[in-house]
């Protein structure tokens, strides 16, 4: 479903409700999403990256949903969520969220994402403080830069009609190579996981990847946050997420190692004990 969804500057009240004060005028859609976990204990909220789905999570789960309502959910054009005609920015994946907390009504919450998840997390706190408690953002960038990398892989994908030209090499960065050698199951778990991504809303999101700039928003962050990077992210450098903590007003920043792009897969006891930590501190 995509409706119309109005976003402005408050001058006070409900960040995401603002529909009388408009500014940019933008389509939302409505997510697919799974929540789990106490009904009446904190909600934290997880975002996926490029070309995955909500089971990029699986392996936290048992840690998470024991002790917070973890909303996980597909960002527009990639798993089960619906793909409006691109290409997209990351206002748009922002606002989706907000409205996707207005549905659930989620005042607020804690949120933890990863790559472009990561990107909606640190818009999310900058465009709508009131609604973040905590953030983490793993194996993440304000800015990019190289945009030839991201048309080019969006050309590739248009043209094979599909994900499946680029997924053995995407997938190949998700994991560190030793890690991959020994787990040749999740390999193919998370290469079928890519390859079901709908070819169309992978391009468009490969629009928000190529256009990103969040350097400016940093300084609007408020929520305390933790910067996670993996020593061997080909994808993203460590640099670019400590970078990130460099300019928010209170971040801390780890690196994991061994640990490549997507790390909850490859290290979920590690990440899960960051994240718990972080979270624990604001209870």
């Amino acid at each position: 479903m995509v409706r119309p969804f109005a976003f402005s500057t408050p001058s006070s009240g409900h960040p995401s409700r603002w529909c009388s004060s408009v500014w940019d005028q933008r389509m939302t859609v409505s997510l697919h999403h799974v929540i789990a976990g106490p009904e009446h204990a904190p909600v934290l909220v997880l975002g996926n990256s490029l070309g995955t789905d909500t089971k990029m999570w699986d392996r936290l789960l048992a840690e998470l949903d024991e002790r917070f309502r973890v909303l996980r959910f597909d960002h527009r054009g990639q798993g089960s969520s619906p793909v409006p005609p691109g290409p997209y920015t990351i206002d748009d994946l922002g606002q989706d969220l907000l409205a996707l907390l207005d549905e659930r009504e989620v005042e607020r919450a804690s949120y933890c994402g990863v790559s472009v998840g990561g990107m909606v997390g640190l818009w999310l706190a900058a465009h709508a403080p009131e609604r973040v408690e905590r953030l983490i953002v793993c194996c993440t960038s304000a800015y990019l830069g190289n945009p030839e990398v991201w048309q080019e892989r969006a050309a590739a994908v248009s043209a094979a009609g599909s994900t499946t030209s680029i997924a053995d090499a995407v997938v190949a960065r998700w994991l560190t190579p030793g890690y991959a050698s020994e787990h040749p199951d999740i390999v193919s778990e998370l290469r079928a996981m890519l390859v079901a991504s709908p070819p169309e809303g992978y391009v468009a999101c490969c629009a928000v990847l190529e256009h990103v700039d969040l350097r400016a928003h940093l300084e609007r962050v408020r929520a305390p946050t933790l910067v996670i990077s993996g020593a061997g992210d080909a994808a993203i450098p460590p640099d670019h997420g400590q970078r990130i903590a460099e300019r928010l007003q209170d971040a801390r920043f780890e690196l994991l190692d061994p640990a490549a792009h997507i790390p909850m897969v490859e290290r979920p006891d590690a990440v899960a004990r960051l994240l718990l930590g972080w979270l624990d501190d604001a209870r």
